[in-house]
């Protein structure tokens, strides 16, 4: 290429460096995109555009399937649309709407791309239509950056269902989400709705405070079913805790801050509890939510500040950041990845102190009550050589009832046995199901004879004590396996109480 003098610089020589389109447009493809991120690279210009109602349509059966995104928001005309098809469309140092989810201008091109090699774009304001598509075969035959303009909508999928005023992005030729399998039509088909299924998850989490907040909250759909949000911090559960909110000062914004407990696993439904915590479970999923202009970029991470462990895994932490601070959180092209900056590290250490404190008394609270000798616990913890013991109490009265019953030869015998179980806890089993999956963790049933036979021996003992015939219940329903077994155990329980105290 040769060199050309540049005008009104004597002296100053340049040559010409524009990027081959052919090369650059393949390059755009490979930023790392998966199907979710760039599904919700879609709906933030969506959102920036004013939508209330966002629709995800996919035909994956037809010989050419397609996926679109519809959206009634403000639309565009022609010139905006072919600004919006542009790659590095807005500077990312340029100043922005504080509504505004875009960044780099490359996501509509970049995300699309990424999934597919043409993306059609149709668009109305005031009813005025505008087209345009990227073909990267032909851009790669022409290594041009020539996009084609549309005047009608002709045999573009799903165009009949814009309004007066909204957007309909499109991608064909689906050759990176058909997963290589575009010679079996099924297999194609099945496989890009796992695909589309496995992104449903990622949306309704991260737009889930678009889809729960404010007045006329958005509406997203995916093939015409309304999709629910994903409240990472359980809210609509009594039982959950928050802090007040809190703040940080910084040169380029403000730093939002709220600490969040979620409710113990047992005091609500197993679906709910596997909502939340994902397909990763809880402990994955513990830590700092990042939220850019209320839109999830990080989801579940310590960014350094803690180590995910099971006692903590009820923390979640809110942090919302405006777009003015992006170049401080190094936000990427995806928005799916945040660094901490050095300013909020401090801040958000001793957030972390304070909140892992609170959902480790969350467990302990529970915990505690099995070593609380008010409840008379079957099992005794021991501090014992700097290690903690679990051992079965022989004082209990079910154990001691028992063996009173027995032979002296036999009580020895039986003496030992409880020693035994108490020697042969499976440790290394207990821990590691636990830090795997604690709420899959349940004590076996115990049966109705098993239940009054315990009962036998605990109501006298309580009553000795004087406790009241009220407290024992209440005294009784925290103890296992009366509090696993309630409904079963309260009438045996009474029954026992009404043979120890005839008037009650």
């Amino acid at each position: 290429m040769a060199a050309d003098t540049e005008v009104g610089s004597p002296g100053r020589k340049t040559a010409d460096a524009t990027p081959h389109a052919a090369s650059l447009i393949q390059s755009l493809r490979d930023i790392g995109y998966s199907c979710e991120t760039a599904l919700a690279d879609i709906i933030d210009n969506s959102i920036t555009a004013g939508a209330a109602n966002i629709e995800i349509l996919s035909d994956t059966t037809s010989s050419e399937p397609a996926l679109g995104i519809l959206d009634d928001g403000s639309g565009m005309g022609l010139d905006e649309l072919v600004e919006a098809m542009r790659p590095g469309s807005r500077n990312p140092l340029a100043d922005r709407a504080d509504h505004d989810l875009g960044r780099f201008g490359l996501g509509l091109k970049s995300a699309s791309f990424s999934q597919c090699k043409r993306l059609t774009v149709v668009s109305r304001r005031n009813a005025v239509l505008a087209g345009a598509t990227w073909d990267l075969d032909e851009v790669a035959r022409s290594n041009r950056w020539d996009i084609e303009l549309h005047e009608t909508a002709d045999d573009i999928p799903w165009a009949d269902q814009l309004g007066t005023n909204g957007t309909l992005v499109i991608w064909r030729a689906l050759d990176r989400l058909s997963g290589g399998l575009d010679h079996d039509q099924r297999k194609r088909a099945e496989h890009i709705n796992r695909v589309i299924a496995g992104a449903e998850r990622h949306i309704r989490l991260v737009f889930h405070r678009f889809m729960s907040e404010g007045r006329s909250p958005l509406v997203l759909r995916l093939n015409g079913r309304k999709l629910e949000p994903i409240d990472p911090f359980g809210t609509r559960f009594p039982t959950h805790q928050k802090d007040r909110p809190d703040s940080l000062e910084l040169k380029h914004g403000t730093v939002g801050f709220q600490c969040f407990t979620l409710p113990h696993h047992k005091s609500i439904s197993k679906a709910d509890w596997e909502d939340m915590g994902g397909p990763e479970g809880h402990l994955r999923s513990q830590g700092f939510y990042v939220y850019r202009g209320r839109r999830l970029i990080i989801a579940g991470s310590w960014l350094g500040l803690a180590r995910q462990t099971e006692l903590t895994k009820l923390c979640r932490i809110r942090v919302d950041i405006p777009n003015t601070m992006d170049a401080d959180w190094k936000i990427d092209v995806k928005k799916a990845s945040a660094q901490l900056p050095p300013a909020v590290r401090e801040r958000m250490r001793l957030l972390v102190e304070r909140l892992t404190q609170t959902s480790k008394r969350t467990y302990q609270r529970r915990g505690q009550r099995l070593v609380d000798n008010d409840y008379m616990p079957i099992w005794q913890r021991i501090q014992k050589d700097g290690a903690i013991v679990y051992r079965p109490d022989p004082a209990h009265p079910v154990f001691a009832d028992f063996s009173a019953r027995l032979t002296v030869d036999l009580q020895s015998d039986f003496a030992n046995i409880i020693g035994l179980i108490g020697s042969s806890v499976p440790i290394a089993s207990l821990h590691s199901d636990f830090a795997g999956s604690a709420e899959e963790l349940v004590a076996d049933e115990a049966d109705v004879e098993a239940l009054r036979q315990m009962a036998e021996a605990m109501v006298p003992r309580l009553l000795a004590q004087g406790t009241d015939t009220d407290r024992i219940l209440d005294i009784l329903k925290q103890v296992d396996p009366f509090q696993s077994a309630w409904s079963s155990a309260r009438p045996i329980i009474e029954e026992v109480i009404s043979k120890e105290v005839p008037d009650v």
